[in-house]
């Protein structure tokens, strides 16, 4: 029997799934090649957003994750089950032998150990090798660190390589050796992805759905103390077609998907939020200091000590196309509004109304 947190992760999955296939359902052309393509992972926020695509593309999808959502895609998909940790369980050992794949898209390498067994385990058996890496792998503690990064700034360090816990703190560096390891075994079959803040439909962070629908709601809202820095958005709906693009060419190389060229502040970004709600919104902006008095974390803030930017001009070229800011906030709070009230009201990382009207009454 399903657990409680277990029964909201289907539900919620299940309709990101929906989302998904409904935007590609009638708009999509076949491929002109029908490709064996790999998950690992597919099941949770942008997985479900690649698998619709690629049926939707008429390519064969198998994935591999530990089958917690099992029956998602229904007959659509062969599923295979074991755990990125060769230690645990079964392992890899659904993925062994000598079958093989025209390419394998990898959304769940977080730890390095993992993706190290899984790249080897696979080599000479896939075609290609996509892995989905992050903005948050560059070097932002670097003395010299640049304005703006391209795909060859400097990479974050990993001090101690047996450290295997994901925080804050080793997200960045963690995925930065998966970027390494994967470019050392493929080489030139390797596809390296980098995005930044993922929005859309099915986001189990919660982090920019809670912008759309406070702001939504309107009246006193708290915003962020680094309302000037940019903001870099990409919508899951742009990325994850886009993705199954880049195994469709065979493409190798390395790409920020990291928002559009012209990426606006946290400010602006809220202020076009407030544009698309009929409640009248006033924004009350916190500083760092009245955050950490008041014990509040907003979401997505604090990521970055300075405004830092990403050059993407490799990933427009290869086809990447951004939607509007409206779309994204349109898309992402039908779906919210769709899920169980349990689910809304279990909501990762969202201030309270209490504790908001507080901390705005602390600012005088």
């Amino acid at each position: 029997m399903l657990s409680r947190r277990q029964f909201l992760q289907v539900t919620a999955a299940a309709a990101a799934v929906q989302a998904a296939g409904a935007a590609t359902a009638s708009a999509v052309a076949p491929a002109p090649k029908r490709l064996r393509i790999l998950f690992l992972g597919g099941t949770g926020f942008i997985g479900p957003h690649q698998v619709e695509y690629a049926l939707a593309r008429g390519h064969e999808v198998t994935t591999f994750n530990r089958g917690r959502k099992s029956g998602l895609y229904g007959d659509k998909v062969e599923e295979l089950t074991g755990d990125r940790d060769a230690r645990l369980g079964d392992g890899l050992s659904a993925l062994a032998g000598s079958r093989s794949w025209d390419v394998v898209i990898d959304n769940s390498g977080y730890v390095p150990r993992h993706v190290r067994d899984s790249a080897e385990l696979l080599k000479g058996r896939v075609g290609r090798y996509v892995f989905v890496s992050t903005v948050a792998v560059y070097d932002f503690a670097a003395p010299d660190a640049p304005q703006v990064f391209d795909e060859s700034g400097p990479l974050a360090p990993l001090a101690d390589p047996s450290v295997e816990d994901v925080n804050g703190e080793t997200y960045g560096p963690l995925k930065a050796e998966g970027d390494r390891i994967v470019r050392e075994i493929y080489g030139q079959a390797a596809t390296i992805v980098r995005p930044s803040f993922i929005v859309g439909p099915g986001d189990t962070t919660d982090r920019f759905t809670y912008w759309a629908d406070r702001v939504a709601r309107g009246g006193d809202v708290l915003g962020p103390p680094d309302r000037g820095f940019p903001l870099h958005l990409v919508d899951a709906r742009d990325l994850c077609p886009w993705i199954v693009t880049l195994a469709e060419q065979d493409r190798a190389g390395i790409f920020n998907a990291a928002g559009p060229a012209t990426d606006m502040s946290f400010e602006q970004v809220l202020w076009g939020l407030a544009a698309l709600t009929a409640e009248p919104v006033r924004f009350h902006w916190a500083t760092a200091a009245s955050l950490e008095k008041s014990g509040l974390n907003l979401p997505l803030t604090g990521w970055f000590r300075r405004p830092f930017g990403f050059d993407n001009a490799a990933s427009q070229a290869a086809g990447l196309r951004y939607r509007s800011l409206a779309d994204s906030a349109q898309g992402t709070l039908e779906w919210w509004r769709s899920l169980p009230a349990e689910r809304r009201a279990a909501a990762r990382g969202w201030p309270t109304a209490e504790q908001e009207r507080a901390a705005i009454a602390a600012l005088g």
